[in-house]
């Protein structure tokens, strides 16, 4: 065997080139893969960071209230108990990301029709910690909408009183071209108790993870799973939001997994080319070999030991290669996700390792069973 051993030494000395163009390919497998998982998880989560931009698409509100109505103005015309809340965020197999509870009530302030909205902190499933997607309101203060404080003159650090509870402005939000240009936020308690509705909320919102389901109804999915723990509420999704989010995702999903294969089996290909080349060009070592008493096994161990070595050194360049290109490029493109999920996957390294060359040893297959069926005689003759 310590003989086999020096014979793989010497042939990988003597033919260098085809020995580094074969770790050559196994480095551009592992680092395409390894940059393209990267990216993949990467842009996975940065697609998903980004679409929660466009705000929650799944909303659950009283049994009793008018649909229509609430379609119509935003805000239900019936409340629900605040358990609801408590009940849902204690769940583990709804799928659902960010829940948000409110209370929301129509009152005239300074002579002005406004929403008040009392918003509770937002709540992840159990076991997950997510960032929030709004702001968290502390008791006692509020967050003026843009037209409320540009008719009133109303500034940051100012006090505003709603039916006897006094409450520090903490910012004017900026101009939204929507309802919440006439809207006073501030926490949930605060206004449970300046609407005199102790332990009620609006509506529950949420973010549905049910982006990679190509077969079924979510709506169908979501309003059975809740409907078995709140059989009182009803349950409305934003359909657009639901769809852009998924069909996104989906598409970025599906874009790595075909680039993924054709790039290992182009590097397969290349191997397995560049091994049936050694073959040929070892025709008479091989004749000779067999001719002085080496049986297929030596042979055959001259071959995927090779390989073997092709792949270890492969998958060590591989990984290192893709992780940089993936940490010295990928900032730019994720900048949202760029600190969390940038980062050497040492999984992979693993994986590399034992993998890349396992796929040496398979795209130089043919080959090597060439070598070791080959007659000596054939070549003594040439000879």
């Amino acid at each position: 065997m310590m003989g086999i051993a020096k014979l793989i030494v010497k042939e990988l000395w003597h033919r260098k080139v085809n020995f580094l163009l074969g770790v050559l390919a196994v480095t551009t497998a592992v680092a395409f893969f390894v940059a393209f998982h990267t990216a993949a998880r990467a842009s996975e989560r940065e697609t998903a960071r980004l679409m929660l931009s466009m705000g929650y698409n799944l909303h659950v509100i009283a049994g009793e209230a008018d649909v229509g109505g609430y379609l119509l103005t935003g805000v239900p015309d019936k409340t629900m108990p605040q358990e609801y809340l408590d009940k849902l965020a204690s769940q583990k197999k709804i799928s659902y990301n960010h829940l948000l509870a409110t209370l929301d009530g129509k009152i005239d302030w300074r002579g002005m029709g406004i929403i008040l909205t009392g918003i509770a902190p937002e709540v992840c499933p159990p076991g997950q910690k997510k960032p929030p997607m709004v702001f968290e309101i502390k008791s006692g203060t509020a967050y003026v909408g843009h037209q409320i404080a540009e008719r009133f003159q109303i500034e940051k650090g100012q006090t505003i009183v709603l039916s006897g509870k006094s409450l520090k402005v903490e910012r004017c939000l900026a101009e939204s071209g929507g309802a919440d240009d006439v809207r006073i936020q501030c926490s949930l308690s605060d206004a449970q108790e300046i609407l005199n509705l102790p332990g009620r909320l609006s509506e529950i919102q949420a973010v549905d993870c049910l982006c990679y389901l190509e077969d079924g109804d979510p709506v169908a999915i979501l309003r059975k799973q809740i409907g078995e723990i709140l059989p009182g509420a009803q349950v409305l999704q934003v359909k657009s939001l639901a769809e852009a989010r998924a069909k996104q995702r989906q598409m970025i999903r599906k874009i790595f997994a075909v680039m993924i294969p054709f790039v290992v089996v182009a590097c397969g290909v290349w191997i397995g080319v560049l091994a049936i080349m050694n073959v040929r060009d070892r025709q008479q070592e091989i004749g000779l070999l067999r001719a002085l008493g080496y049986n297929a096994g030596p042979i055959m161990f001259l071959f995927v030991g090779k390989a073997v070595l092709t792949g270890v050194l492969g998958a060590v360049a591989g990984f290192a290669v893709g992780t940089v290109l993936g940490l010295e490029f990928g900032p730019n493109i994720f900048k949202i996700t760029a600190q969390t999920m940038l980062r050497p996957e040492w999984s992979i390294f693993v994986q590399a390792c034992v993998l890349a060359p396992l796929f040496a040893v398979v795209a130089g297959f043919v080959p090597t069973m060439i070598a070791v069926t080959y007659d000596p005689a054939a070549t003594l003759r040439e000879e």
